[in-house]
Formats: C-alpha cells, sequence, structure tokens
C-alpha cells in the first residue's frame, strides 16, 4: 500500500489558499481516478484506491498544517508504512507558479507541514514540491501562502492539478519521470509546427536579406548620381 498526503488547513476558509494546493492536489486524484468517498480517520479524512495496480490511501490530515505530522504518523502507524511508502503533495515557495518537483528526504526548508512530519516520522519520505512561488520578502510569506489563489491564476493552477492526477498511477509505480512527462504534457505550451515548404520554393526570408548585386558603375558614374 502507498500513503499519499495533501498538505493544507481545514475548513472553507482555508479551502482555495496556495497553502492548500496539497489537499487541492489529493481531490483532484481522488475524483478523476474513482476513489472512495472521502470519510473521517487518523485525525484527518481519507479516500480508498487504486493507482497503477497500487492500492492507494489518500489523506488530507484535519490537525492543521503545523501539527500535520501527528496524523500523518497514526495512518503510517495502523498500516505499517515505512517513510519510502509516503508521498506528501505541498506547496512550494522557491519554485515558480505551475513548476513541480519530486525530491526524496532532506530538510524541510521552514515550510511547518513538513517540519511536523520530520518530528513524527523523519525526512525519508517523497514530496511532490507545487510552486506557488514567493512573495519576495519573508515578512509577506504568511499573509500570501494564506491567501486565496488570484483568478488570473485559475486556468493554470487547473491544468496543473490535472497534470498531477494524470501521473499519480505513475507516482504510484514509483516511476517519477514518466509522473514529471505527465505533468508537463498538460503545463508546457505545445511547440509551433513547422510550416513545410514544397520543394524549390523560394524563402523569402532569405531574399531579402541576400547581398545586393554588386556595383558597376565607374567612379564618374557614381559621382554624377550621388549629386542627382
Amino acid at each position: 500500500m502507498k500513503l499519499f498526503v495533501g498538505l493544507g488547513n481545514p475548513g472553507a476558509k482555508y479551502a482555495r489558499n496556495r497553502h492548500n494546493v496539497g489537499f487541492m492536489a489529493v481531490d483532484r486524484i481522488a475524483g478523476d481516478h474513482g476513489f472512495g468517498p472521502w470519510r473521517g480517520k487518523f485525525q484527518g479524512e481519507i479516500a480508498e484506491g487504486t493507482l497503477g495496480g497500487e492500492k492507494v490511501l489518500l489523506l488530507k490530515p484535519g490537525t492543521f498544517m503545523n501539527r500535520s505530522g501527528q496524523s500523518v504518523q497514526v495512518a503510517a502507524a495502523f498500516y505499517k508504512l515505512a517513510p519510502a511508502d509516503i508521498t506528501v503533495f505541498h506547496d512550494e515557495l522557491d519554485l515558480a507558479p505551475g513548476k513541480v518537483r519530486v525530491k526524496s528526504g532532506g530538510g524541510h526548508a521552514g515550510h511547518n507541514g513538513l517540519r511536523s512530519l520530520h518530528a513524527h516520522i523523519g525526512e525519508g519520505y517523497h514530496r511532490v514540491r507545487i510552486g506557488i512561488g514567493h512573495p519576495g520578502h519573508k515578512d509577506k510569506v504568511s499573509a500570501y501562502v494564506l491567501s486565496d489563489f488570484a483568478k488570473a491564476e485559475a486556468d493554470g493552477l487547473d491544468d496543473l492539478l490535472r497534470g498531477i492526477s494524470d501521473g499519480a498511477p505513475d507516482l504510484a509505480r514509483g516511476e517519477a519521470g514518466r509522473f514529471m512527462n505527465a505533468v508537463a504534457l498538460r503545463t508546457a505550451p505545445a511547440a509551433k509546427p513547422k510550416t513545410l515548404k514544397p520543394p524549390g520554393a523560394a524563402d523569402k526570408s532569405t531574399a531579402a536579406e541576400s547581398d545586393p548585386p554588386p556595383d558597376t558603375r565607374g567612379p564618374l558614374q557614381r559621382l554624377i548620381d550621388h549629386f542627382r
């Protein structure tokens, strides 16, 4: 079994916050892949289903962000899961909006949810870091992460969550590269197809930039033309 954890704060007032993008990710996975209904358990909400042939438990801790580790620890102990069986979806200030990176282990970089996870289960879990950008100054971080995504960001956010959901089966199988490809297919703009020219067709841009014909006028003729 795999445990996919979305980080966020419970309650309607936080639902669209940037800090809650982890909740949004697991909600999209549950809806797109036919998971069972969300129900209360392990100090949070869980939904059960299958991804990539693997049984997966989705968890949204109900303990608020800075105590997320409590809920995860209880669920992991119940199913006897090691940190390597756990993948956490969370917001990442150090990535631009729309960017996603997969990481295993490492520090918590001051993220309160990850800090709590480190304290309760160690650092050996996997992370899906979902970029939300940085407000520019550390004093603005708290207000920024607890603010809603702007309306102008809605389409990009939807594409990002769809990409995460598309790649979720690959993630469950441990295929991080395929997961990243699935995200890129949703979020990267399609390359413009090249226009093919028929054989022998002249390239107007090349012709326009070609060297002018050599000047065959004599010195006297050039002087006369200059004063015309």
